[in-house]
């Protein structure tokens, strides 16, 4: 696949498998998420379980692939308009009662819209979650309680996940595999564990 300035880039995600994405701001991370999610005009063949990306209307995609940007939109006033429903354990896994649902979208903390954000995106039960920095932000309580999270979501439910990541310690933590994006191209980093 090509995305303007990134590519060809070629690689597989298995289901359960969790690999990391990192390299430095502006080099593209998001843009690669993007077009992934077919959010961008990408060349080049993307498949999910060997059918084609085109071969999908572009809603059913992005249900299967869904991507988490780093800066979440909100479009309704109060938070549970977001939600047609919520699962009250994901919703309490993420540190959240059930009345946040009445919130005001306005007055929740960028971390509290984050990991509400998550959740959103966890409901839909994409079969490939694209996250872009979900833990920035977050303080380290919450960090861990997002990583644990989509670690037993991905385990239970043989998700194929890539995290964009800055933290070294995260990337340690969270995957099984490490792609660092330099001059539009992929490299395999080791992982010390």
């Amino acid at each position: 696949m090509c995305v303007r300035h990134i590519g060809p880039v070629d690689f597989a995600l298995a289901a359960g498998e969790c690999v990391c994405l990192s390299g430095a701001s502006g080099t593209g991370k998001t843009l690669l998420l993007r077009a992934l999610a077919d959010m961008e005009p990408h060349s080049g063949r993307v498949t999910l379980d060997g059918v084609a990306c085109e071969d999908f209307a572009p809603m059913q995609w992005r249900c299967n692939v869904a991507m988490l940007a780093a800066e979440s939109g909100w479009w309704h006033d109060r938070v549970g308009e977001h939600f047609p429903r919520v699962d009250e354990s994901l919703l309490a896994e993420l540190g959240f009662e059930r009345k946040v649902m009445t919130a005001e979208v306005r007055r929740l903390s960028t971390g509290e819209r984050q990991r509400l954000a998550l959740l959103r995106v966890l409901m839909g039960k994409a079969r490939v979650l694209l996250l872009d920095e979900p833990t920035a932000g977050l303080d380290p309580s919450n960090v861990r309680c997002v990583e644990s999270l989509v670690a037993d979501y991905r385990e239970t439910r043989d998700v194929g996940v890539v995290w964009v990541s800055h933290d070294p310690q995260q990337v340690e933590r969270v995957a099984h595999r490490h792609w660092r994006l330099v001059d539009g191209r992929l490299h395999e980093e080791r992982l010390s564990g």
